[in-house]
């Protein structure tokens, strides 16, 4: 939420128009309508889209009450593919190294598709649905290859607690216990992360070396 508060900031003081890009989120919760006060629908227009001139008639979320996720999630894949894919994808990273909903053990050559959420991502995201009885269980999430299949990708992620699924992304070997590591074959990514975040890589006085501000796999 903050980086969206940043965002909104910047694009004011510099008078950056949004009216003419097209966005699609990651992933939806399966289950949700749209106007679920937990959705990431109401997510993204409450802390984006309404305080932008970002056109809603070209913001794209999967359906999570679709009557069939699956065929939602293949719609939704076939919708990115029709505008010719995605230029700038924004990701964070889960504490078990997922991107999007794409947890341990996803296929890394996955497309968009229903996946089942693993305890430690339930028990993560609880905190957003106190109140609100059961927590979904399932989600609509674009796949690894669909986020690889993108021209550039952004990582953002902040506190100790991420330390070890970065290190593991950026360091550790490629395999699909840490989803994220896939990343590492992908030609235009940069990692944002702060000294807490940073904690847990063996390199990182290198990192700081190169790039003081950052680490970019270029």
């Amino acid at each position: 939420m903050h980086l969206y508060e940043d965002f909104i900031t910047l694009c004011r003081q510099k008078s950056t128009t949004l009216s003419k890009i097209t966005t699609f989120n990651l992933d939806e919760y399966v289950g949700l309508a749209s106007a679920h006060p937990h959705s990431y629908h109401s997510y993204m227009q409450e802390h984006l889209f309404s305080k932008t001139d970002i056109d809603t008639d070209t913001t794209y979320l999967p359906r999570g009450d679709a009557p069939d996720p699956h065929q939602e999630a293949t719609s939704y894949e076939t919708m990115i593919k029709s505008v010719g894919g995605i230029d700038l994808q924004l990701l964070g990273i889960g504490k078990n190294g997922h991107i999007g909903f794409n947890e341990p053990s996803s296929s890394l050559a996955s497309r968009t598709r229903v996946k089942t959420l693993s305890a430690g991502t339930i028990e993560a995201n609880r905190q957003y649905f106190r109140g609100d009885g059961q927590f979904p269980k399932m989600a609509i999430t674009m796949g690894v290859e669909t986020i690889m299949s993108s021209r550039e990708c952004i990582v953002v992620a902040t506190g100790a607690d991420k330390s070890e699924a970065i290190a593991k992304m950026v360091e550790g070997p490629v395999s699909a216990s840490c989803p994220a590591s896939v990343l590492q074959f992908h030609q235009n990514v940069t990692v944002l992360i702060d000294e807490q975040a940073a904690g847990a890589l063996q390199m990182r006085a290198y990192y700081q070396q190169v790039h003081p501000r950052g680490y970019n796999n270029d």
